[in-house]
């Protein structure tokens, strides 16, 4: 950047960035950027993007079903809070959180809810999925995981937060349909407009100790569609969350 003559501030500005980004992108050497804004900044500097980041070049040689893999970690929070962030603020069309809970949004991004409200007012569609804390499959659920923080606790924390955005239209919420509960409580997808974090709920673990897998699309009919779908199809049969919930 020194010897462009690029600050992270002009740099940012140049590829449409936040500066934030841009220090993300220093701060954390394991974050690879969205292949447009890493030709981009490469473009802006003057460099080719393989030198910016090596990484990239493994993940264009990836080929077959893990084409579409950028990284999988074992546990939810092995995933660095900096990758939830920078999805969140790259994101410019759909954001779409369909996870059953959804509660640590606000404990892992800073200023969550301010987020949100840009976001919406800067035209992305937010949309969040939630079950349904009376449901009997969140009984069950909680059964199983036997913990303090119950799954109904962290359902009403989420609505507790959503109340005070009630004044943000365009906002979406809804309860998925007590048909697809299962469906929903087993599998979290997180959409952010072409890359996904996909949580699959093992067992009795709760969701952060659960495994993580980080995907960008690549082509139709892939591993990114084939959960964006099923995503979609939750939210196909889901109903807005009204009062008193809501």
């Amino acid at each position: 950047m020194d010897a462009a003559n690029q600050s992270p501030r002009r740099l940012a500005t140049s590829i449409g960035v936040t500066c934030k980004t841009v220090e993300r992108w220093l701060a954390d050497a394991q974050l690879v950027p969205h292949a447009r804004n890493r030709e981009d900044a490469a473009r802006a500097l003057g460099v080719d993007e393989d030198m910016l980041w090596p990484k990239s070049v493994k993940e264009r040689l990836k080929s077959g079903g893990d084409l579409e893999i950028v990284q999988s970690y074992p546990y939810r929070s092995a995933a660095p809070s900096t990758l939830w962030g920078s999805l969140i603020e790259e994101s410019r069309k759909d954001l779409f959180l369909s996870g059953y809970t959804n509660y640590f949004f606000w404990t892992l991004v800073p200023a969550f809810s301010q987020v949100l409200r840009r976001k919406v007012k800067d035209g992305v569609r937010v949309r969040f999925l939630l079950g349904d804390p009376n449901a009997e499959v969140t009984r069950q659920r909680e059964a199983i995981e036997d913990v303090a923080l119950t799954v109904s606790t962290r359902i009403h924390m989420t609505l507790e937060e959503l109340k005070r955005l009630r004044d943000l239209e365009g906002l979406e919420v809804h309860f998925s349909a007590p048909e697809d509960a299962v469906n929903h409580v087993s599998l979290s997808v997180f959409r952010f407009d072409e890359q996904e974090l996909v949580t699959p709920h093992l067992a009795r673990q709760v969701g952060h100790d659960s495994p993580l897998m980080h995907l960008r699309q690549v082509k139709q009919g892939g591993m990114f569609d084939r959960f964006s779908e099923h995503a979609e199809e939750l939210w196909s049969r889901s109903r807005p969350v009204g009062e008193p919930a809501f």
